[in-house]
């Protein structure tokens, strides 16, 4: 059986934190072990605000460019010019939406750039580099409490053709983001070609539903799911590349 539990963090992040000590002290404040095979879930903000991913925009002068984008897509121009330098390209601009693709590769809107859950006149950027981030933490847990687990950062995309928005990992460790049903067969016998599932996006698809976005837990744990562990892994196994997209 699969048990998603929630982990209310109170205090605010900030920049320096130990993160993980400070998840692993919520976690016992649940009354709470760490087990070997747990997927740790964590939403990309907490991990962006300890890392110094956070913007006064104050201190940011909009470029030309951004300036005009903004007044035709009714954005703040200092957000703008956060989401073009953190853009690789601006892939779609309409209707106030801004569909871009990230350097590191994926494709959502503002190119992540965030103003929900931070204090004044604020924005969260995605972390540089999360599969290291979500490394960090997986080692730290291994060197604090002796546990193996896998970790997944995660933050809420659109989708093509579907209402509505849906966590996914952008970032992991310790786990195949990957099922592959390739090579095996059907019950009625017939041979599977194609069929990939993305268990990293649907795993934190399903945390989500007990991470509330305003009720202070940023944090969840995933128990009894059999995933295929992996010491080297990338979320990049989760993009699509570039030519076999039919979408841009």
């Amino acid at each position: 059986m699969i048990q998603i539990t929630s982990i209310r963090i109170s205090d605010d992040i900030r920049l320096y934190n130990d993160l993980s000590a400070m998840i692993l002290e919520a976690i016992a404040d649940s009354q709470i072990e760490i087990q070997n095979g747990d997927i740790l879930v964590v939403t990309h903000k907490i991990v962006s605000k300890a890392e110094g991913r956070i913007v006064d925009l104050a201190c940011i002068k909009p470029s030309t460019k951004a300036i005009r984008m903004a007044k035709v897509h009714d954005k703040d121009p200092r957000v703008m010019e956060l989401i073009l330098k953190e853009s690789k390209q601006i892939l779609r601009a309409k209707n106030g939406v801004i569909i871009s693709e990230t350097k590191h590769g994926f494709v959502c809107a503002n190119a992540g750039v965030d103003q929900s859950n931070v204090k004044g006149d604020m924005a969260v950027l995605l972390p540089v580099a999360p599969d290291e981030s979500a490394s960090r933490i997986q080692d730290s847990v291994k060197k604090k409490i002796g546990k193996e687990i896998a970790v997944i950062i995660t933050d809420t995309f659109g989708r093509t053709f579907r209402n509505g928005q849906t966590n996914v990992a952008i970032g992991i460790a310790g786990i195949n983001p990957i099922k592959s049903y390739i090579g095996t067969y059907d019950m009625y016998g017939r041979k599977l070609r194609v069929t990939e599932i993305a268990v990293a996006d649907e795993i934190a698809s399903a945390a989500e539903l007990v991470m509330g976005k305003a009720e202070g837990t940023p944090v969840a744990i995933v128990r009894g799911y059999i995933f295929e562990k992996a010491s080297k892994t990338s979320v990049k196994l989760l993009l699509r590349a570039k030519e076999r997209d039919l979408f841009r």
